[in-house]
């Protein structure tokens, strides 16, 4: 469903209302009032931004996000009228692209999305893409225009994390888990060494661009 936002609220007036005005912005929408609906929907029809109201019947959006981020890397913006779970997303821990504290304007709303879109060039469940570059897990490859290269399957899950999360910094306990998962004891020359091999294969498909900085003392974050 091309151009489509996914709607995913409980209370039918608010929910018929963002429609409205995103429709008025030139935008596709569904509407889902369940948690537990969103997931297989997503996978079904690719939307290109999911907003996602934290209580939800069913499942609530804190799980129903980290549960997309098991398979896909589209945009959601997180809604809340909850002042505790604040702190959780303006860390944005549960792996959301930003969050909106109910009651909110539905202009600040579109606003947030022409935000993260342009951040974001979205691409289908398969892949994963953001500032030109594709990353085709079919493949075990990423791409850069017309320039693309293979990538080892750990040195594809640590870039299929950086891009998902863009701005943040990963220690190198962080992407130990990310590559391996499974608890075995790796040192940091080990995960340097597949940084190094990233940002070398990143050089030879977009020599002009620098995708992923090393933070001293930190860790690694992708930030075109």
């Amino acid at each position: 469903m091309k151009n489509t936002i996914l709607i995913v609220e409980d209370e039918p007036k608010l929910s018929k209302s963002i429609a409205e005005y995103l429709g008025g912005s030139g935008y596709e929408t569904h509407i889902l009032d369940n948690g537990l609906e969103v997931s297989d929907w997503a996978k079904a029809n690719d939307p290109i931004l999911i907003v996602l109201d934290i209580m939800l019947p069913g499942k609530d959006g804190v799980s129903v996000c980290q549960e997309l981020r098991t398979h896909s890397q589209v945009p959601i913006i997180m809604v809340t009228a909850k002042t505790e779970e604040i702190d959780r997303l303006i860390g944005l821990e549960v792996g959301a692209d930003d969050y909106l504290c109910k009651p909110f304007s539905l202009r600040e709303l579109v606003a947030r999305i022409k935000a993260i879109m342009r951040r974001y060039e979205y691409v289908p469940n398969d892949k994963t893409g953001i500032r030109g570059l594709v990353l085709d897990k079919a493949r075990a490859s990423i791409s850069y225009e017309d320039r693309t290269i293979e990538l080892t399957a750990i040195e594809f899950n640590i870039l299929e994390r950086l891009l998902g999360q863009p701005g943040k910094i990963f220690n190198r306990d962080d992407l130990i888990d990310i590559a391996y998962g499974d608890g075995r004891i790796v040192n940091d020359r080990t995960v340097d060494s597949h940084m190094k091999k990233i940002r070398k294969k990143l050089r030879e498909i977009a020599p002009e661009e620098k995708f992923v900085h090393s933070i001293y003392g930190a860790g690694y974050k992708f930030e075109p």
